[in-house]
């Protein structure tokens, strides 16, 4: 069976996944003291270090789309991820929603057909505990609601019935770790701005965090 991921760091039990690699090294730079580089195969880069707080943590870059976001949370499973946010960015369904707006996803959209073969039947639930951590992560700003997941964003997503936004990983990723028993969850934001990705960022790891002083799992469980 072909690999995507060849580790060269440890993997944390806690993960970041954001699809875009150049957002993985700017994660890194931004919330881990000393990173290492734990993958870059495939030009997927991956990232090991720990928070300010002393939290192990791994950021890793995801591709684009539902079949190589789920392929790299399939693979981490099995390097010992336990906790995984996927970090990103969407697509307003309403054009009200400004750049910089936060979503906290509660739950997903099946419209990709990623998540539809992994089992995913209309809509797939974000892990109830993560969600409530990135809510308090996040303050009362942020919002919290459904979105859509879909294959293709090129002419923007219209408006899905019941969505706040579209994006293309969210429900690959959440219909994954029902299928291989990981806590899941996922914020977005409006735009792509380094800014943004910081600000999102930062919310995903304090929410790790306060999900593993409630509930512990191992900080390191693979090298390779």
């Amino acid at each position: 069976m072909a690999r995507y991921l060849k580790p060269t760091a440890p993997i944390a039990a806690a993960a970041l996944l954001p699809s875009d690699p150049g957002a993985a090294l700017l994660l890194a730079q931004d919330l881990l003291g000393a990173p290492r580089m734990s993958n870059h195969n495939h030009g997927l880069w991956g990232y090991h270090g720990e928070t300010e707080g002393g939290d192990p943590l791994t950021i890793q870059a995801t591709g684009i789309g539902g079949p190589s976001a789920a392929i790299v949370l399939r693979e981490l499973s099995e390097l010992g991820v336990r906790r995984a946010i996927r970090v990103g960015a969407c697509a307003p369904a309403h054009t009200r929603l400004p750049v910089g707006e936060v979503i906290v996803v509660e739950r997903a959209l099946a419209g990709d057909g990623t998540s539809a073969a992994l089992g995913a039947d209309g809509a797939v639930a974000a892990d109830p505990a993560l969600t409530r951590e990135l809510e308090r992560a996040a303050g009362p700003d942020a919002r919290t609601g459904t979105v859509a997941s879909i294959d293709v964003l090129l002419d923007g997503p219209g408006e899905p019935a019941g969505a706040l936004a579209a994006d293309l990983e969210s429900a690959a990723l959440l219909a994954l770790g029902d299928r291989v028993v990981l806590d899941v969850g996922s914020i977005l934001a409006v735009g792509e701005e380094d800014r943004v990705t910081t600000r999102i960022g930062r919310v995903a790891a304090a929410a790790l965090a306060s999900a593993q002083e409630r509930s512990p799992r191992p900080g390191i469980v693979s090298r390779s």
